[in-house]
């Protein structure tokens, strides 16, 4: 049995492994976090907090998803708002929790409408146990604009906000971002300059994921209407990752403490966040979708690719993917890759030669009798949609040359 090192140390704190639950329904309760932990999970984010005089007000339904083909689904849409549990409730949770599980994290989230409430929230939770606080600047569905990603679009606001949770706690503290802006890099250092050690990102994308088409609604309907809400779930990882590299290749924010939020159901998933420089990685959608167990897959498969990478500790790790991405300028354009067909494994579904001629460059020249599909390398540009859409894998990267003019030779070049 593999058994390698998964525990880390992120802004102080030592988690037994990275994976923690997300700021969500999947930890809204002592019960939740508890079955959480006793599946395996190093910490848990507690369901966002808010003050007592904010009223949680949901409405019903509040999900709808959004599949493709066979799928299950790819991405999700929650209308869901903070903990609907009242301040009191919550903070017994809380402190049940670290009584039961000393040993594991427990993160508060907490969101309030003014600097009194994240003072007072921010003494509220530590005083009932808690290790860490993350601060809530991102929910893309609260019905005050004196809270969620209203707020975390405003840098000066943010920075405000920090130093508000500082005066309250003197427990380390990540504000959680939120995905719908440009360019999250100002708000992030304005976060830190008013005191938070690290970043939580992404929070949900706002999002109408589908329409009734009959009744012209969105989804889900609400007494026949709907609202734009939160979207999550492995469609938004792409989102997450290039924030994650945005934030780590940004001057001055190179060694960055992240948690990591966003699509991350597998091994894989969890891989690629650490490699752009997460060291925590938060989850809510996997678990909505499969349950708490998928924590164990993904511990278990982590350890196989630390074997297979030679490393011992998961935080070598962390951030070795950052410099390997760079500005779109930048890249290498002196060469150009042909796709190679193998004829055995050639199912001859035409999938190559239809995309290529109605969606690329044709291409690709179909044999009408033989059925098998071959590159006109007059034409083709090396995109490789063609290897893309081929369902048996049949076309891989083949023969590389050197653009007319370039210089250099082409078996240097790494595919």
């Amino acid at each position: 049995m593999i058994n390698k090192d998964l525990s880390i140390d992120f802004l102080g704190v030592h988690f037994e492994n990275p994976f923690c639950l997300s700021s969500s329904p999947v930890g809204n309760c002592y019960d939740m976090c508890k079955k959480a932990y006793d599946t395996g999970w190093g910490g848990v984010v507690f369901k966002t907090i808010g003050p007592e005089h904010f009223v949680v007000d949901e409405v019903s339904p509040r999900f709808d998803i959004l599949d493709k083909e066979s799928t299950p689904f790819v991405g999700f849409k929650n209308m869901e708002q903070i903990a609907e549990h009242t301040l009191e409730e919550n903070l017994a949770d809380l402190k049940r929790l670290k009584e039961d599980y000393p040993d594991k994290v427990l993160i508060a989230s907490i969101m309030g409408t003014n600097e009194e409430d994240w003072v007072e929230l921010a003494r509220l939770v530590t005083e009932a146990g808690s290790d860490m606080i993350e601060m809530n600047l991102s929910c893309p569905q609260m019905t005050s604009h004196e809270m969620g990603s209203d707020v975390g679009t405003n840098a000066e606001l943010c920075k405000k906000y920090c130093q508000a949770v500082k005066r309250g706690s003197d427990l380390p503290m990540m504000a959680k971002m939120t995905p719908n802006v440009t360019d999250m890099v100002p708000i992030a250092k304005a976060c830190l300059e008013g005191g938070a050690d690290g970043i939580a990102t992404i929070n949900t994308i706002k999002s109408v994921a589908n329409l009734d088409l009959n009744r012209k609604i969105g989804l889900p309907v609400v007494n026949g209407k709907s609202a734009i809400s939160g979207y999550s779930g492995k469609a938004v990882k792409p989102i997450a990752l290039r924030f994650l590299q945005q934030l780590r290749s940004a001057e001055g924010l190179e060694n960055l403490p992240i948690s990591g939020i966003g699509g991350i159901e597998t091994w894989e998933d969890a891989a690629e966040f650490i490699l752009l420089g997460s060291s925590t990685l938060q989850v809510t959608t996997g678990v909505m979708q499969y349950g708490y167990r998928i924590v164990e897959d993904m511990k278990n498969g982590l350890m196989h690719y630390m074997e297979e990478q030679g490393v011992d500790h998961l935080e070598e790790l962390v951030g070795l993917a950052n410099p390997n991405i760079i500005p779109t300028e930048n890249l290498d354009r002196d060469y150009k890759v042909y796709p190679e067909i193998d004829h055995e494994k050639c199912i001859g579904c035409g999938r190559c030669y239809i995309s290529c001629y109605d969606g690329a460059h044709q291409a690709i020249i179909w044999d009408e009798k033989e059925r098998k599909p071959y590159c006109d390398k007059d034409s083709c540009v090396g995109c490789h949609l063609c290897s893309l859409v081929c369902p048996v894998g049949a076309i891989t990267k083949g023969e590389v040359v050197l653009k007319p003019g370039r210089t250099g030779n082409p078996a240097d070049k790494i595919i």
